[in-house]
């Protein structure tokens, strides 16, 4: 199996759980991971597969730690084109931009030539005291998608 980086974005911790959560699960499943909360775009390599996990908060922003690599990527336009990668948003879904976060690392990775697999997972904290069951169950399709794409 291969190697996938878990990229977290959190204010409050939850999708820091997800990841961590998630990484137990690949682990299990015969990958190897890292999970990294909040990464600089110069601590990850170009190269193989991340499966994102962002919270959004305010008016569909990134959390404070996931913001700085948005950023980096906006600015330094790297070639992302070598990266294929999940997507798991988390939020709450009573304000304007539900998972605005996930969405707009979405379509920046894509710009930069990232290739998803699979579609975004969009988790409403309000209808889910727990968001690493829907997570887990993700999980699952994405695995089988990762080895089929």
């Amino acid at each position: 199996m291969s190697h996938i980086t878990l990229i977290s974005g959190s204010t409050l911790g939850n999708a820091e759980d997800v990841a961590e959560c998630l990484s137990e699960q690949l682990n299990a499943s015969g990958f190897t991971t890292e999970v990294m909360h909040g990464p600089k775009l110069n601590e990850l390599v170009l190269n193989g597969e991340w499966l994102v996990i962002t919270s959004t908060h305010g008016a569909g922003e990134l959390p404070d730690n996931l913001q700085p690599l948005l950023e980096q990527i906006e600015q330094q336009k790297p070639d992302l084109s070598q990266i294929r990668f999940g997507a798991i948003g988390l939020g709450d879904s009573s304000y304007d931009h539900f998972c605005g976060a996930i969405k707009k690392l979405d379509q920046e990775l894509l710009r930069r030539g990232a290739k998803r697999i699979g579609q975004i997972l969009e988790i409403n904290v309000l209808k889910c005291s727990v968001p690493e069951d829907p997570a887990e169950e993700w999980l699952v399709d994405w695995i089988k998608l990762h080895t089929t794409e």
